[in-house]
């Protein structure tokens, strides 16, 4: 099984991941704020299941492919280093956008909420570059079944990531509102996200593989 120490440095990680502004919270903070609380819950559905859709996937392909190509998990982790750098610089850079400064969104029907969040989900690399680049850093053959390592850890990734997407969801005007009368922690917030997601990188691209 997966050390405790190990658990708990992972959960750390995918809850800073979850609270780092992206495509899905973006998108949820938009639907809430333009359609209400109702559009934003069904649209939350659609990125749950995106969510459970990256993790399957990831953990299926990881019982397959984990530590077969030296090369391929070496590039697969540089690759996850340079899209948090991404992002970090996309969090900081000038005129960069606060996800709680909404995007005028028109009114959709639930069935069309729900297909847009899963797509919106489905479709957001940094969902897919975590289970590719990052929660494989946390399995070690070593330690039993990759497949039930996975499965665990990519739960605790949907657990995390679902749970801090609803509270963003249910409180988006509260939020936003709330920075919209203290502008200057709009720039406190993207700068600090900024610095968490270069950090990040920096220790993917440290971290040696036989510490995971």
């Amino acid at each position: 099984m997966i050390a405790t120490s190990q658990f708990i440095i992972f959960v750390g990680a995918a809850l800073l991941m979850a609270v780092t502004p992206g495509p899905n919270m973006i998108y949820l903070v938009s639907r809430s704020l333009c359609q209400g609380r109702a559009a934003g819950v069904m649209s939350w559905f659609g990125v749950v299941l995106g969510f459970t859709v990256h993790m399957l996937c990831a953990s299926i392909g990881l019982t397959a492919l984990f530590m077969a190509v030296p090369l391929g998990y070496e590039l697969l982790k540089f690759a996850g280093a340079v899209y948090l750098l991404w992002l970090a610089w996309q969090a900081i850079r000038p005129g960069a956008r606060s996800p709680f400064e909404a995007k005028d969104l028109p009114p959709e029907p639930p069935r069309k909420l729900f297909m847009m969040g899963l797509l919106t989900s489905i479709l957001n690399p940094k969902v897919a570059i975590f289970y590719l680049s990052v929660l494989p850093q946390f399995i070690s053959p070593e330690s039993g079944s990759v497949l039930i390592q996975s499965l665990v850890l990519g739960v605790t990734q949907v657990s995390i990531g679902s749970s801090v997407n609803l509270m963003v969801t249910l409180s988006a005007a509260a939020i936003a509102g709330w920075f919209a009368t203290n502008r200057v922690w709009l720039a406190v917030q993207r700068y600090f996200m900024g610095l968490v997601l270069g950090v990040l990188a920096v220790k993917l691209l440290t971290q040696q593989r036989s510490a995971a």
